[in-house]
């Protein structure tokens, strides 16, 4: 019984012999392939290389703001295959945009609100050197916009005035300039169109928007008479990190007389990058992004890009920042394209 099986496995085995060593050296051949230091894993590992070398990663903010549209944009122009790709980056917003410069990996350059620095000054009190400026944007006017029996911002204290949702530009800035003021009003964090209702119906003193004139619910709304935007008045309690502006008639026909202006305070909006050392690979990657920018600026003032660039001025200062190195010394390369485009 037990020498029956064991005879038709000799045989199996020695009719499957040839088989097995026929099909051996592929076999082997094989093994030897995946384990050399192999060519496809040498040519991954160079493109791979090759796609990080001239990559720079720059915070947005939000998806439904301003910001992350003006990064994908400059993306864009300066793309340039393996030689510069702009990585565009969601974030929660325009301070965090900072959090992620400071800390986040990846991440060479950022879209800010100059004021956000205010928050960083116990926390780092170094920030002013820890980053530097590349461009100043463009300048978000403050818009306080009131009630008819508001007559002053005084006129606030303890009533409702709404500063957008968590995360915006005016839910930042707008609590610090009120406390800079010395204002205290009841704060509320909801979208603006909802505001503007509740203001209609008077539960609602005011709305804060800061963002570049003119906007939109302003210019296409209809208001009673008595609604009106607030003068803020540029003072020394501003001047490090705002700049001053005006509202006029020709922003807001419906809401602004002709011939009348009203004072009013902007925050710089900053395309940032972190200070790196002038040696470093991080530093001339941007330094290399500065030079695609600036030579190609005239690309983003085309039609289909924001309006806003068509007002950019490559040489404007931004308050309490040092301007980037490489981004000084293609200015002083060349001034007139520089002096062309203020």
């Amino acid at each position: 019984m037990n020498t029956l099986p064991r005879t038709r496995l000799l045989f199996l085995l020695a009719v499957a012999a040839p088989v097995v060593l026929a099909l051996q050296p592929a076999n082997v051949d094989a093994q030897t392939k995946s384990a050399r230091p192999p060519q496809g894993l040498t040519a991954g590992t160079t493109e791979k290389e090759k796609m990080n070398a001239w990559t720079v990663g720059l915070a947005g903010g939000l998806l439904e703001g301003a910001p992350i549209r003006l990064a994908a944009e400059i993306s864009r122009v300066v793309d340039d295959g393996p030689n510069l790709h702009v990585l565009p980056i969601v974030t929660r917003g325009p301070t965090e945009n900072l959090n992620s410069l400071l800390y986040l990996r990846g991440v060479d350059m950022a879209i800010i609100s100059s004021d956000s620095l205010e928050e960083y000054k116990i926390q780092v009190p170094q920030i002013q050197s820890r980053i530097t400026y590349l461009l100043n944007l463009f300048p978000s006017e403050v818009h306080v916009f009131v009630r008819p029996e508001i007559q002053s911002l005084q006129d606030l204290t303890g009533k409702k005035v709404n500063f957008n949702t968590q995360g915006t530009a005016a839910a930042y800035s707008g609590p610090l300039i009120f406390s800079r003021l010395g204002i205290d009003v009841e704060k509320t964090f909801i979208p603006h169109q909802v505001a503007l209702e509740q203001m209609r119906k008077g539960e609602m003193a005011a709305v804060f928007f800061i963002t570049s004139k003119p906007i939109d619910a302003f210019v296409r709304g209809r208001w009673e008479p008595g609604f009106k935007f607030l003068p803020v008045n540029y003072e020394g309690k501003f001047e490090d990190y705002y700049l001053p502006a005006v509202l006029e008639a020709s922003d807001y026909p419906n809401l602004i007389k002709q011939g009348e202006r009203v004072s009013t305070i902007a925050v710089p909006t900053v395309l940032v990058a972190f200070n790196w050392p002038k040696a470093s690979n991080r530093y001339q990657r941007v330094a290399r992004f500065v030079d695609y920018l600036f030579s190609r600026i005239d690309r983003l003032q085309a039609p289909g890009f924001d309006p806003k660039w068509k007002s950019i001025n490559l040489g404007a200062t931004v308050p309490g920042l040092a301007r980037f190195s490489a981004a000084q010394e293609w200015l002083d390369r060349q001034p007139h394209r520089a002096q062309a485009l203020q």
